[in-house]
């Protein structure tokens, strides 16, 4: 078999199956495990799977870069958006991450809401300059031109003044096995501070983000409060999730 057809089925088993396990596609096609995990190399450099111990994992398409990701799942995000601004209680102080879906949320909020958003996004910042009855206070730092927020100690220095009711965390993929992750992993750490200052961690993940994975782990699914998604509840990473007693609230 040639290597051009190798890498065709392990995108196939990776569409059908939602995963890609080396030692049992090396068994059926009869090649060894390291020609395998060489057509995978392959694959994620050219973007297309996300390597993992043993295999390899849909890539998330919102690792892409900021500009392309607003204009991918906009009604997706705006379902998300929604039911995540709808768990926002008057009086409270909320840290609001970086990314579209967060800056979906800035449109759902209800204009009499009163509240503190504290959030490290500057776009973020600027779309609530407008809201009548919400304090906003932006964590300043090095600016992380990908997702447009800031990063770094200065960023996380700042977020250890901060005790907030809630974070609605973003992230590009959620996944049973690689858990919640992003492609930064300097962006990772910060949200990991972030969620540290808040008594509760909503995740914020629209449907194409379920199932798949980015390079850098922020949090185990079982470390948040819930996870906001309008994915199908027969989704197969939705249901391994429930029945490890995550919280999966639909939209």
């Amino acid at each position: 078999m040639l290597a051009a057809e190798r890498r065709d089925v392990l995108l196939s088993r990776l569409r059908a199956d939602g995963k890609v396990v080396a030692k049992e596609v090396a068994a059926a096609l009869g090649v060894t495990e390291d020609m395998i995990r060489r057509d995978l190399r392959d694959l994620a450099a050219a973007g297309l799977c996300q390597r993992v111990y043993g295999g390899a994992l849909p890539v998330s398409p919102a690792a892409a870069d900021y500009g392309t990701r607003a204009t991918l799942a906009v009604a997706s995000k705006e379902r998300v958006a929604r039911a995540a601004a709808a768990l926002i209680r008057p009086g409270h102080t909320v840290l609001l991450d970086g990314g579209t879906t967060a800056l979906a949320v800035t449109a759902a909020l209800p204009p009499d809401l009163h509240a503190t958003i504290v959030t490290h996004s500057p776009t973020v910042a600027a779309a609530l300059v407008t809201h009548p009855s919400v304090d906003v206070y932006v964590l300043g730092g090095r600016l992380f031109k990908h997702s447009a927020v800031t990063c770094g100690a200065a960023t996380a220095e700042a977020a250890q003044g901060i005790t907030a009711d809630l974070f609605l965390l973003g992230v590009t993929g959620v996944h049973e096995e690689a858990g919640l992750t992003t492609g930064d992993a300097d962006e990772a750490a910060m949200k990991r501070t972030l969620a540290a200052r808040a008594a509760e961690t909503y995740v914020l993940a629209s449907a194409e983000k379920i199932g798949t994975a980015s390079p850098f782990t922020v949090l185990p699914p079982s470390a948040v409060t819930g996870i906001v998604t309008d994915a199908g509840p027969d989704h197969p990473t939705l249901r391994a999730l429930r029945e490890a007693g995550v919280t999966i609230m639909q939209t």
